[in-house]
């Protein structure tokens, strides 16, 4: 079973092996279908099967996810899910050298750019959604003058409110209460900035 806490990465190997564009996208997949086979994955990342079944071992090889118990009737099948509920990278952890710190930069960068691209997808369709869904998207800009300590509580509020909502949403989904959901983005990003 995949833990309940987020896995903290603190290792530039497993960093680099997450870094990779497309699986960071079977990552996120992964997550949201909560398990899933090679070939149900490369259906929604439009690639080749053997293509992904490389990547899954490659983040398998760093304990990123993990083989889930057999679901159907074809034993050859694997099974994947996620050995964490999400990955975490923190700074403090990649700052003593001068690769790490690219490194995480980088994944930084190409995290930001999959999740831009996933909400220009959303505004290019949105039209195509019902109007309920339209009506309950958002998108907000907060600008405050926190210090450190203020806005690393409000981070820990934030995901403390968000894991509360998501774990009562999926209790709900295990329940049968299918009717309606969607698999919901939510992005959040508290940084300083100067004018």
């Amino acid at each position: 079973m995949a833990a309940k806490e987020p896995r903290r990465v603190d290792d530039l190997d497993t960093l680099k092996a997450f870094g990779h564009p497309l699986r960071m996208k079977l990552y996120r997949a992964l997550y949201v279908s909560r398990t899933a086979t090679a070939s149900q994955l490369a259906e929604q990342v439009d690639s080749a099967v053997s293509l992904v079944s490389y990547h899954l071992r490659k983040l398998a090889d760093h304990g990123l996810i993990e083989e889930a118990p057999q679901r159907g009737q074809d034993g050859r099948e694997r099974w994947w899910r996620t050995a964490s509920e999400g990955l975490s990278f923190r700074d403090e952890d990649f700052r003593d050298a001068p690769e790490k710190v690219a490194t995480h930069a980088a994944i930084g960068r190409m995290s930001f750019e999959q999740r831009a691209e996933m909400y220009r997808a959303y505004l290019d369709s949105q039209s195509a959604w019902a109007p309920e869904w339209r009506s309950a998207a958002f998108s907000s800009e907060f600008l405050g003058p926190f210090k450190p300590e203020e806005l690393a509580l409000l981070s820990k509020e934030m995901h403390e409110l968000i894991k509360r909502h998501t774990n009562a949403a999926r209790a709900e989904q295990d329940s049968g209460d299918t009717e309606g959901r969607e698999n919901v983005a939510l992005h959040i990003y508290g940084f300083p900035f100067r004018q």
